[in-house]
């Protein structure tokens, strides 16, 4: 139960590449109160468009930006905390923008993933460079914080020490007793979650998140949308879509999830897709004097899964007094197969690793969890993906299932199967029922809408792609033949100026192109 995110250089795995016994992870303090409904309005009719009439003062209200963070703009705005009752509680969500450099165009939102990823940190600390100058000189780049995540109403869930001790902690759920033990531990936490997180965490769910984008745009002075998901962001935007196909303005989906597919689907395509990278991995390092392992693509994957299970039979201490479980050890391994550019830092963690010293595999899986060389976690990015996917999904918990889960997924994937399986645990006791569906989104009357695939994303394979570019009434699929988790802020000059042409010149590239 694994997504991903694009972050640009730190691109890691948002959902800390967790085990079933690390998902639910964030700070520990209560989560701000929901504010009663105070917007102020002042309609524009051409921008909001038709909406209900008990929404009309949220398209509608005016917000102040302010300087922040060194040419960028800060707002938050206030949407709904449940759409069923606009007039009860609201929340607040965090917005950043890098305002267009030229001739402005509109606004373009963006979302790096996850889900539970920021994307006010996405833009921050990225837009001046992921993005192409001929991109940053005709948009407004946007980054928001989906409600739940980080800045907006933030679920919650463990402290800083609960959260390395549920990393710190080695248990086979193949085994009864450890899975017993799992599922007690499951339900603490979803307690904490609960108890820390307040009612926002009811209503974190995507279709909510996808209609806030629509106040967003209006907010933002855009009668349509305009909007760049990654990973999970793709799903995103591909909700929004089905809900608002005429409001559809230019929308790229790269790294594409597509709504449709189910819970055991993704774990499997994911599973498969991580095996492959790592082959990819193993056929390049072989080729160098220092890599690491030896002989054959299959003998060296062979090695690294015996490292592993070393690993998970006695977690290995580290200087810093923590040790690295088999499953973080796989965490760490499975970070690296997001961008070809962290390849050689698994080389280096391996190598010593085979010589005893774990310590540059717990510098990877500490990377990939957003936690500090203090001891402090950055993010809430691990609890927010269990509460949002706990809505999204059905997850079947069933002891019988997730065992024969588990065995097809070891089948297909010896190295990553085992670390998505059993993801049914972690909502197996969340209080609040999934709303999400597996229905086909067509967006009929939607414009084009770029869906970008990369041939060998471990994350969101390339099926997946191809799945929603077929899905959606007006996909286009672009391709882009690499390796690592989604393309564009990546991949080569061809693909950078594809999308920029559609979101720019409004040229949209043909079918099948590929780069």
């Amino acid at each position: 139960m694994l997504h991903g995110s694009a972050r640009f250089q730190r691109s890691k795995l948002t959902a800390a590449v967790a085990m079933v016994g690390a998902l639910l992870l964030a700070a520990c303090s209560p989560a701000a109160p929901p504010v009663a409904h105070s917007v102020t309005a002042s309609a524009d009719a051409s921008i909001i468009g038709d909406v209900p009439a008990n929404l009309s003062a949220y398209y509608a209200q005016i917000v102040t930006w302010t300087a922040c963070n060194g040419g960028f703009q800060c707002t938050d705005v206030e949407v709904p905390m449940d759409y069923a009752k606009p007039k009860g509680a609201s929340i607040k969500l965090a917005m950043i923008r890098l305002p267009a450099s030229g001739k402005r165009l509109g606004a373009m939102l963006i979302n790096p993933g996850g889900p539970g990823a920021s994307g006010v940190n996405f833009a921050k600390d990225g837009a001046k460079s992921y993005f192409s100058a001929k991109l940053r000189s005709s948009y407004d780049i946007v980054g928001f914080d989906p409600r739940g995540v980080q800045a907006s109403s933030p679920v919650k869930c463990l402290s800083d020490a609960q959260m390395d001790a549920a990393r710190q902690e080695s248990l086979d759920l193949s085994v009864d007793a450890d899975l017993k033990k799992a599922e007690a531990e499951a339900k603490t936490q979803t307690d904490l979650c609960v108890k820390n997180s307040g009612p926002v965490l009811a209503h974190v769910d995507t279709v909510s998140s996808a209609r806030d984008m629509d106040i967003l745009r209006a907010v933002v002075g855009d009668p349509k949308l305009n909007y760049m998901g990654f990973s999970y962001g793709s799903k995103l935007g591909a909700v929004y879509a089905g809900l608002f196909p005429t409001r559809v303005g230019k929308m790229s989906l790269d790294g594409a999830l597509d709504p449709s597919l189910t819970i055991d689907q993704i774990s499997m395509g994911q599973a498969v897709g991580f095996e492959n990278a790592l082959r990819a991995w193993a056929q390049n390092c072989l080729g160098t004097k220092d890599c690491p392992v030896s002989g054959t693509v299959d003998t060296a994957l062979a090695q690294i899964r015996d490292l592993a299970a070393v690993y998970e039979k006695t977690p290995q201490q580290t200087p810093a007094n923590r040790v690295v479980t088999g499953a973080e050890f796989i965490n760490a391994v499975a970070f690296t197969m997001y961008s070809t550019s962290m390849w050689d830092s698994l080389s280096g963690a391996l190598k010593q690793a085979l010589a005893g010293d774990a310590s540059g595999m717990l510098m990877l899986a500490d990377y990939a969890a957003d936690r500090n060389s203090d001891g402090t976690y950055n993010s809430n990015t691990a609890a927010a993906f269990t509460a949002i996917n706990c809505l999204d999904y059905s997850m079947n918990s069933d002891t019988d299932h997730m065992r024969t889960d588990a065995a097809a997924l070891e089948k297909a994937a010896p190295t990553f199967g085992k670390l998505l399986a059993y993801s049914g645990l972690s909502c197996k006791f969340w209080p609040y029922p999934a709303t999400g569906t597996t229905d086909v989104i067509k967006a009929p009357g939607a414009g084009p809408i770029l869906v970008v695939g990369t041939t060998n994303d471990p994350a969101t394979p390339y099926a997946f792609a191809q799945k929603l570019a077929a899905n959606l009434d007006s996909g286009v699929l672009v391709t882009w033949k690499g390796d690592g988790h989604t393309a564009y802020g990546r991949a080569n000059e061809c693909l950078t100026s594809t999308v920029d042409k559609y979101f720019v010149d409004g040229v949209v590239p043909a079918a099948g192109t590929t780069c």
